[in-house]
């Protein structure tokens, strides 16, 4: 019975070891690594920032600001499509950018004022980018999830509201000392270059006014001028993609991986640099078949084979697995600070815009070529050279070849300034640019009352497609 007892004793024994054991095993296999319960805001930030490059890398916006042309299935430099789905950036970044401003956490990952800075930066690059594509659009009952499927859409001019006060709170909000984030895949946490991005957002922004409401404009212009921004192509907003698939540059998957090469400079752009003798046109794109550069008929049906042949395919170095995208930069706030002391929103007349322009197209050139030994000989040149009577048309001119590849920005700044002189024959959308795109076709049954209400408030008339205006574009 002793031994009976002993050998009973020491099996309950080692049950009760093993069930205390299994509960803390148990406990820590509960939680999966990989999918948290609860994701801290600079993770979210992380996934929203994984979106920035599909802003340019795009098969449709090159094609507004006439930056490529297509030898094969040329319906998108031909405007076929009309409307545009913008739910993705909803669900995606912005929900992500939304949470972590609302329940910012884990102070390991760098001061919550700051992640809450960058998530609200990061917001107003996305919502500014849609809103300069659509116009009106949901915004202040957007991103509610099941609480409101049906969010009314703001007027942009409230967007842009909106997107000036919370740049404001991000700029308040940032603490420089010892302040970087984890985790941050752009600038890598430095929260010094995020601060002047959101100046040179706000910036960029306030120049979008120029036509509507040069006051507010200006205000803001100099405003966030004051509170400092970029001041080198260090602190340009770059992604960085990766040498392997899952993080691969978008024309690398096209040209290699899917070995389409349908992606050629456009006449209007090599008609415009190659007489210049543009530093930046050998990056740009490849030497044709003749071993010069020439640019496809922008829009053409059908191209033919000696047209292909004739035209520079989309530049190598810009299409490896790893190229970057570059987003705003240096050079662009230049030219934006050209045309504000052209416009009397800077003082210094002609005279500071031409500085201004100058360092922009050296700082162009810089960033696209890496040198910039050219550019005395290149600024000299009639063409390029700055003056007094044609400076607006040089800026405009000079800034859309700087925004190469960035087509959606390089067709705003068209619709706004005119320049450069984008045109299209009666045979595509009846010869007119496109002056936006057109909403979701799902929005007329999803959001049908919200939607009616938005085409019927149109700032300057016109149905929902491509030929109205947005609140910024005025006649």
């Amino acid at each position: 019975m002793k031994i009976f007892n002993k050998k009973t004793y020491l099996a309950l024994l080692s049950l009760a070891l093993m069930a205390n054991g299994c509960k803390k095993f148990d406990s820590s296999l509960s939680t999966d690594p990989n999918n948290p319960a609860t994701l801290s805001s600079v993770q979210l930030i992380a996934n929203a920032e994984f979106s920035l490059p599909d802003i340019s890398s795009s098969p449709y916006g090159v094609h507004y600001a006439q930056h490529l042309s297509l030898t094969a299935f040329p319906d998108n430099s031909r405007f076929v499509s009309t409307n545009f789905n913008f739910y993705s950036w909803y669900s995606g970044p912005l929900k992500n950018l939304e949470e972590a401003i609302a329940n910012a956490k884990n102070l390991s990952d760098g001061p919550l004022a700051n992640q809450k800075a960058v998530a609200k930066i990061l917001k107003v690059y996305f919502m500014w980018f849609l809103t300069d594509r659509w116009g009106d659009l949901p915004s202040s009952e957007s991103l509610k999830g099941s609480a409101n499927y049906t969010p009314k859409y703001d007027k942009q001019q409230d967007i842009y509201n909106q997107l000036f006060i919370l740049l404001d709170e991000a700029n308040a909000e940032i603490v420089l000392t010892n302040g970087n984030i984890k985790n941050d895949i752009v600038y890598n946490g430095d929260i010094t270059k995020w601060k002047k991005l959101g100046n040179t957002i706000h910036m960029l922004m306030a120049l979008r006014l120029s036509k509507v409401d040069a006051v507010k404009g200006k205000a803001e212009f100099l405003k966030a001028m004051a509170n400092g921004p970029m001041v080198a192509n260090t602190d340009n907003l770059v992604y960085n993609h990766l040498a392997e698939q899952a993080n691969e540059n978008y024309w690398f998957n096209s040209f290699s991986r899917l070995g389409r090469n349908w992606y050629a400079l456009s006449n209007t752009l090599v008609d415009y640099m190659k007489p210049l003798n543009d530093p930046r046109l050998p990056v740009y794109g490849n030497l044709n078949s003749s071993g010069t550069y020439g640019g496809l008929e922008f829009g053409k049906a059908s191209p033919t084979t000696a047209d292909i042949n004739n035209s520079s395919l989309l530049g190598t170095a810009l299409r490896q697995q790893n190229s970057p995208v570059t987003l705003v930069t240096y050079s662009q706030l230049l030219f934006a600070m050209a045309e504000a002391a052209k416009i009397t929103w800077l003082p210094g007349g002609d005279a500071q815009a031409q500085t201004y322009y100058n360092s922009a197209v050296t700082e162009s050139v810089r960033q696209w070529t890496g040198s910039i030994t050219t550019v005395p000989a290149f600024l000299a040149q009639p063409g390029v050279a700055y003056d007094a009577v044609d400076g607006l048309r040089k800026i405009g001119y000079q800034r859309w070849v700087h925004l190469f590849l960035n087509g959606y920005e390089g067709w705003s700044e068209f619709r706004r300034t005119g320049f450069p002189a984008l045109t299209l024959p009666v045979g595509i959308n009846g010869g007119i640019m496109p002056r936006r795109d057109g909403y979701p076709t799902q929005e007329q049954s999803n959001n049908s009352a919200n939607y009616n209400a938005a085409v019927a408030a149109f700032p300057y008339g016109g149905a929902d497609g491509l030929n109205t205006r947005v609140w910024w574009d005025k006649p």
